[in-house]
């Protein structure tokens, strides 16, 4: 009785991917050889894939949740972060750990106005933990630390006040404070984060006397007032970092209550879900 095609195929196919193998683990392969082989193997790889998804009866579920995986656990922390309190930034007391924060704005800075009030923070950031630390009290207080430079910066210059201040923080088990940063400033993408590339700078330490030639951040030319960066040229103008402030708000989303921050991150996970899940199988 003849063999089914398809099954004669199949074999074949087996056949001709082991004289394969053998043939490529022999081979001396230069450079440019090797890398088309691998091109070769990812898409021959993909294929087998679909060819194993479309033949199989039992469908995948659309997602996998695995809560091991570093991108989930940053949006889950990044989520107890926004249902922390706020408290005011001036009046914070030292207190252990390290793990993320946000910052936000209540003032009537009209480069701020789109945020004023808002749930959009300002400001986002982490602090990481001393090697080791297992403990909260092996953290230190570098969480404190963090936001008390933060404090000390914005209390002295020009265009802000500090009362107008408030903040989130969350100390979080060590290891988990960058992808919870991560995700924040996905989010959110904060007008003074080095990330969103337009009023940066807060962050940003004294020059030592051989870099003075540095340019001075947005942030110093907009708020004035930290002596080490006085002397330095200007990279951009006031009037360009305003113009670029307006656009960045006019194009991104603000968050005027929690509720509406929850149901983003519930979308986020979702997709996080999905991709991961994706990743990680090779399935489309």
């Amino acid at each position: 009785m003849a063999r089914r095609p398809e099954l004669q195929e199949a074999d074949e196919t087996a056949v001709a991917l082991g004289n394969f193998t053998k043939v490529i683990l022999e081979a001396e392969l230069t450079n440019p050889s090797r890398r088309k082989v691998l091109a070769n193997i990812a898409e021959m790889r993909e294929s087998l894939h679909r060819l194993e998804r479309s033949i199989d009866p039992v469908h995948l579920p659309e997602a996998f949740f695995d809560p091991s995986q570093p991108r989930l656990i940053g949006h889950f922390v990044a989520l107890a972060l926004i249902s922390q309190q706020r408290n005011a930034l001036g009046g914070l007391q030292p207190f252990y750990g390290s793990g993320v924060y946000a910052i936000y704005y209540n003032g009537g800075n009209p480069y701020y106005a789109s945020i004023a009030n808002s749930e959009t923070p300002i400001y986002v950031g982490k602090a990481d933990p001393p090697d080791g630390a297992k403990t909260v009290v092996e953290q230190e207080v570098k969480l404190f630390n963090r936001l008390n430079e933060h404090r000390k910066n914005i209390d002295k210059v020009q265009g802000v006040e500090l009362e107008d201040f408030e903040c989130r923080a969350l100390a979080v088990q060590s290891g988990y404070q960058t992808s919870a940063e991560n995700h924040l400033i996905r989010l959110f993408k904060p007008i003074w984060n080095n990330e969103t590339k337009i009023l940066f700078g807060i962050g940003k330490h004294g020059d030592s006397s051989a870099t003075r030639a540095n340019s001075k951040s947005p942030w110093d030319t907009v708020h004035p007032g930290r002596t080490w960066a006085e002397g330095n040229p200007e990279a951009k103008t006031v009037a360009d970092i305003y113009a670029e402030v307006l656009e960045h708000f006019n194009r991104t989303k603000v968050f005027t209550s929690t509720e509406d921050i929850f149901s983003a991150f519930a979308e986020s996970i979702r997709q996080a879900n999905h991709e991961n899940y994706v990743d990680d199988d090779g399935l489309a």
